[in-house]
């Protein structure tokens, strides 16, 4: 999931003018035992095969609930699943729980599963999650554009609450994907009008919007306990209201004035105070996220073998471990892999990783052997979005390209996240520019997969190399994780060769709560694990 993140710009002068958004409903408050959370402006309609940032997802996973769910540490568990039976990895028979609906009343049936999974693999509905599928038979038809067909064969209603899969291939990762939010049911009210659903969705997950029109724009979005849930992580509060900031400044101020109740991401200009300023309310946790570089093959010096060297010599000039320490104080590392420190059968030792470590010397000369074959011209700007916290990041990268290349190189802001991601979209953004990835369920294989197979509406950098993507099938065809992890790392190997991108930094979440509540903690890919937020 795309990682978004905000410090705005205009902060310092909100601040100065004693303005902090408070993002309290209209109402002028919330009532006692509701969580208040720190949130920005999802990008998109809350509909789960189009939601691929964080600030849409957080709120996506607490209204619906799907085949599995997973705790706190990535463990995943049976939700609306009651039995998941194949013998080969390939053919699945899935039969769900009775007795679950929606919140407007209509039975959760096998079809409802169907129906959803065809319309986010659907290549005319645009689906930002669409890859999610691309392991079941007849994906690909459904994916071309214009497609050829418009369900997966892959794909049977046998009743009510059972339904058949089949894969292309046997896969080690599809239960595990179960609880991913594009294998989320929709309700047939929401096929009526899809973006008009996402703005009032209607789900089936612990929580339900508390009235229509619950999603205050650039205000709030507030949450109350669905009481016909009955899986396994029921709410322990009395609901949620997702306060939206224009920085973690501003809302860093308000925890500490007991005005919110958590944030999920500490400022950076607070990161050598918050454990002081929260005590044992300050949290640190290694999580599953990423930051990296991105640099799309149209970008001129940057195609073909030229480009390769090129991307080789920026990340060796990147000092990686410097930006760490002095940015972020320890609270993020320098990358290792395309994946995260933190995800199962992760391994520190890729052949060709070292491309990761700070080498001037080694970067100089391969910046003059992509100068043999076209000598540099221009500047090497990296977009960021402004709304977020990466302005020092991004500038001290620069700088370090700068200082050890000797080129004009510098950070370009770019005014929201919407905007930036627009524009790597469409393919138009026209200089490098940061991305993120935060785990979506705990497997190196959903980082690779999401980001560099080819045909991936994720794909940012417009990766695609045959031998990658079969070695994706092999890992995922794997007899055990340990042989899937041995794949995986040969693939890794294959975009280190390719130097796909550049992986900058590797996450530790930084978050906190405030004196009104009793217990909150981030999970394994560092977003609070809301229902178990305790209020005192």
């Amino acid at each position: 999931m795309r990682v978004k993140t905000i410090t705005a710009l205009a902060a310092a002068a909100l601040l100065a003018a004693g303005l902090v958004l408070t993002g309290c409903s209209s109402g002028g408050g919330v009532d006692e035992g509701v969580v208040t959370t720190f949130a920005s402006e999802p990008q998109n309609p809350l509909v789960p095969t189009n939601t691929n940032e964080n600030m849409g997802g957080r709120v996506v996973d607490r209204l619906w609930a799907g085949l599995k769910y997973y705790d706190a540490d990535g463990n995943a568990h049976d939700e609306m699943a009651q039995k998941i039976d194949t013998t080969d990895r390939q053919h699945y028979t899935i039969t769900i729980k009775p007795d679950w609906k929606f919140t407007n009343g209509e039975a959760v049936t096998a079809k409802s599963f169907v129906d959803a999974w065809n319309y986010g693999a659907l290549s005319t509905n645009g689906q930002n999650q669409n890859w999610a599928f691309s392991l079941i038979q007849g994906y690909d038809d459904l994916s071309t554009n214009p497609p050829k067909a418009q369900t997966m064969s892959g794909l049977k209603v046998v009743d009510d609450h059972t339904f058949t899969v089949d894969l292309k291939n046997p896969s080690i990762d599809f239960t595990l994907q179960l609880g991913f939010a594009p294998f989320y049911p929709l309700p047939s009210v929401a096929y009526k009008d899809m973006k008009a659903f996402g703005e009032n969705p209607i789900g089936n997950g612990p929580y339900k919007f508390a009235r229509d029109g619950a999603w205050q724009h650039q205000v709030s979005i507030d949450l109350v306990p669905n009481p016909d849930y009955h899986g396994g992580r029921p709410a322990k509060n009395k609901g949620l209201q997702f306060k939206m900031y224009q920085s973690y400044e501003a809302g860093y101020n308000d925890l500490l004035a007991g005005n919110l109740d958590t944030i999920d991401r500490i400022p950076n200009n607070a990161l050598t105070t918050f454990k002081k300023d929260l005590g044992d309310r300050a949290i640190v946790k290694p999580t599953a996220q990423s930051e990296h570089i991105g640099i799309q093959s149209s970008l001129p010096h940057f195609g073909g073998q030229e480009g390769l060297l090129r991307r080789k010599a920026i990340s060796m000039a990147i000092n990686r471990e410097q930006i760490s320490d002095t940015i972020f104080h320890g609270t993020k590392g320098p990358a290792k892999d395309f994946t995260a420190t933190t995800l199962p059968g992760f391994n520190p030792n890729v052949p060709g990783n070292e491309v990761l470590q700070y080498n001037p010397t080694e970067a100089k000369k391969v910046w003059a052997e992509a100068d043999a074959i076209s000598p540099w011209s221009g500047k090497f700007e990296i977009a960021y979005n402004a709304d977020g916290t990466h302005q020092a990041w991004v500038e001290a990268t620069a700088n370090s390209i700068k200082n050890t290349l000797g080129i004009d190189a510098s950070g370009t802001p770019l005014p929201t996240f919407k905007q930036i991601r627009d524009q790597v979209h469409s393919k138009t953004i026209g200089k490098a520019f940061r991305y993120g990835w935060q785990g979506d369920y705990p497997s190196m294989l959903e980082f690779l997969t999401s980001q560099y197979q080819t045909g991936s509406e994720t794909n940012d950098v417009g990766y695609s190399d045959p031998e990658f993507d079969n070695l994706l099938v092999q890992a995922q065809s794997a007899a055990t994780p340990e042989d899937s992890y041995k794949v995986i790392t040969q693939a890794q190997a294959v975009l280190f060769r390719d130097m796909a991108d550049i992986p900058v930094l590797d996450y530790k979440g930084t978050g906190g709560y405030s004196v009104n509540v009793k217990s909150a903690k981030l999970t394994w890919c560092g977003l609070f694990d809301f229902e178990n937020i305790v209020k005192n």
